[in-house]
């Protein structure tokens, strides 16, 4: 999901902002969608009221299907594609610089509106033929040919506009091998394989892009898309960096605590990290660098909160319903399973942003607003309303769908008590069409990412290339997850977390399970992997995104955004090992033990990570602080014994010295 954009005009403490979506490629690029923002003037151009009408009718669709029921699996997706690809080739036009090509460019992206719609009409007129006919055996029409390979262009073509090269590379690669494969030698090579089968699979069934991917998009997705459009309108957006700011003002560091708060309470709403950074990062970073922050650093900061919001209950964005429809587990399951590993995450970020502030000699604001009050939060804390109804029914038990729709009608009832959040239909008209917008990015990753998926598992190269991983690594668990790990983070370099989940699940999660870890830790252990890979050079999306805020070098910006978020290349191996932090427990005692043992080492991990402590921390005291961690974050109580003995050896003397030299300052 995407959260907009906020206007590049400062927010004030008690006046709401008006959000602008963000189109993901250009965020990371540092430049914006000029489009109209909720709640403002309607459009004026006949182009943008064609697209606001497309936009409106596509979010009306969804919200109609969600309360009387989804159709036909293919259908519903197909037609959830078929909007999403009008949009994007509307709102992204051809950018032909020359004169005369740009009328060529218009002729150019009509003709992929059609190809986006064509194929999909023909499916919808011919619903009988494609339900009764025998999937890859029975003979296909010659336009059936022809609306297949329509049909991926637009994907292909869509996918490029929003998100760049990276992923319709990969989906060419994807069908190169189905179609050519015959030819590779080894174990890479397939027995070939016939057109018809190629037509079906990425076109008349729902093993392509038509698949489970994009229908966790053309279902719950699009549906929580638009709740948090309606989230901003109502001023909850604005309300949570007023509580980041607050909790934080008076402390060491407030501004980077205050950014790591918001972008997570954001960012768990989000479920797009270049989104979010572009969100709270047009506040946050400008008041890190105001207290004495670096650029680097500030950056950094806000592209670690950021990423660490998409693997944070409640919502975890589309990643985490797209698991739920692959693994089969239920949605509520998943984000208690996430909630541990994500306090750990973000309790590493936290305490290394503390002690850098430390290290800089960083004191409290000694002016702060007068606004920022937890009196003033109070008055507006009916604003977190419709997030506790959405929570309760999730966790519950109750559907994604009946559940967001309760908090959108919670949306409308709080947006009543105030004349600037009130929700006129002019504004919900508004909403709905932002929020249809917010959808395209998310419906076209998956599309995309299914045509991988589809040929993957009708290939099965999935199963070669797991195999493949299980021989190199034999029968060490640790071994098979640091390969899986790495190759997970080289699969999601470049890609955002949705697409590159559904890519690094389907090839590598067998190996893992065939380990015997859980199916919950095996997919959880590859979606963290596939989530951080914004932050890990040399392709960290979101480090550069947050650079181009914070005029930064993208490159520094990137190796520090990894060293901030070294706990999240920790956290995975942790619930691997360690199934109670998934909740997956035999007693509250060993639960409790099992989160007091992992923050311990978690806190030390950053520590060492900082290496800045009381005081500089020497090379040998950074060396035993991470095998004390390692220690820790292991379960057993000799492990513990043992980080727990160094961590006394290391830590103590300096919160001795410190005490002394307080004692000593009052004295004086």
């Amino acid at each position: 999901m995407k959260i907009p954009l906020l206007s590049k005009r400062r927010i004030s403490v008690n006046n709401t902002y008006t959000p602008e979506p963000v189109d993901e490629r250009r965020a990371a690029e540092g430049t914006k969608t000029p489009e109209t923002r909720p709640g403002e003037a309607m459009p004026h151009r006949a182009k943008d009221w064609i697209i606001w009408i497309v936009a409106l009718a596509f979010a009306c669709f969804h919200l109609y299907t969600a309360m009387t029921g989804s159709l036909l699996a293919l259908y519903q997706r197909s037609i959830h594609f078929a909007f999403a690809g009008i949009l994007v080739f509307l709102t992204c036009p051809s950018q032909w610089k020359h004169p005369k090509l740009r009328a060529a460019g218009q002729v150019w992206d009509i003709l992929l509106v059609i190809c986006a719609v064509v194929p999909v009409l023909y499916m919808l007129l011919n619903q009988e033929g494609i339900i009764n006919r025998f999937y890859y055996i029975q003979k296909l029409e010659w336009y059936e040919y022809l609306f297949c390979g329509m049909l991926i262009l637009a994907i292909l073509e869509g996918t490029r506009r929003k998100m760049g090269m990276a992923l319709p590379i990969i989906a060419c690669v994807a069908m190169g091998y189905m179609l050519f494969g015959k030819y590779l030698p080894g174990f890479l090579g397939n027995g070939g394989f016939s057109m018809i089968a190629f037509v079906d699979t990425l076109y008349l069934t729902t093993e392509g892009p038509f698949g489970i991917a994009l229908g966790a998009s053309a279902t719950f997705v699009v549906l929580f898309v638009i709740f948090g459009a309606f989230l901003e309108q109502s001023g909850v957006g604005e309300y949570f960096i007023r509580v980041a700011r607050t909790l934080t003002k008076t402390s060491v560091g407030g501004p980077a605590k205050a950014a790591v708060i918001s972008s997570c309470l954001f960012g768990s709403i989000s479920g797009s990290t270049i989104a979010n950074v572009a969100t709270t990062g047009q506040i946050t970073i400008p008041l890190m660098k105001r207290s004495g922050y670096s650029g680097v650093f500030a950056g950094a900061v806000e592209a670690v909160a950021s990423t660490g919001g998409q693997i944070m209950p409640p919502v975890m964005g589309a990643a985490a319903f797209v698991m739920a429809e692959y693994t089969g587990i239920p949605y509520g399951q998943i984000i208690l399973a996430a909630l541990i590993p994500g306090i750990l995450y973000y309790l590493a970020v936290f305490t290394m942003v503390h002690f850098e502030a430390k290290k800089l000699g960083l004191k409290p604001a000694s002016e702060v607003d007068r606004a920022l009050t937890i009196k003033n939060l109070m008055k507006d804390a009916y604003l977190f309303i419709p997030l506790v109804v959405l929570v309760v029914c999730l966790v519950m038990g109750f559907s994604a769908t009946f559940s967001v729709l309760r908090a959108l009608v919670a949306i409308f009832i709080v947006s009543l008590f105030k004349k600037e959040t009130r929700l006129s239909p002019k504004r919900i008209l508004n909403c709905l069409v932002q929020g249809a917008k917010g959808t395209v990015s998310v419906a076209l990753a998956c599309a995309c990412a299914g045509i991988v998926v589809g040929i993957v598992n009708y290939t099965g190269l999935g199963t070669r290339f797991s195999s493949l991983l299980s021989v190199v690594a034999g029968n060490n668990l640790l071994l098979a997850l640091i390969l899986t790990a790495v190759a997970a983070l080289i699969l999601g370099m470049g890609l955002p977390t949705t697409p590159a989940y559904i890519i690094v699940a389907t090839l590598l999660v067998r190996t893992i399970r065939s380990f015997g870890v859980s199916n919950i830790a095996a997919h959880l252990f590859a979606f963290y992997f596939a989530n951080v890979s914004a932050i890990t050079p040399p392709v960290a999306l979101a480090a550069y995104t947050a650079a181009g805020l914070s005029n930064a070098s993208p490159i520094k910006t990137g190796y520090r955004a990894f060293a901030l978020g070294c706990a999240s290349y920790i956290v995975p191996f942790l619930f691997v090992y360690n199934p109670v932090l998934l909740f997956q427990y035999d007693s509250v005692l060993v639960l409790l033990q099992a989160i007091v043992t992992s923050c311990v080492g978690i806190f030390l991990l950053a520590i060492a990570a900082e290496g800045f402590f009381y005081r500089k921390q020497r090379f040998w005291e950074r060396i035993l602080l991470i095998g004390a961690a390692v220690c820790l974050v292991d379960s057993g109580a000799a492990t513990d014994f043992i980080g727990l003995a160094v961590m006394v050896v290391v830590v103590l003397p300096q919160i001795i010295v410190q005490m002394r030299n307080r004692k000593a300052q009052k004295a004086s």
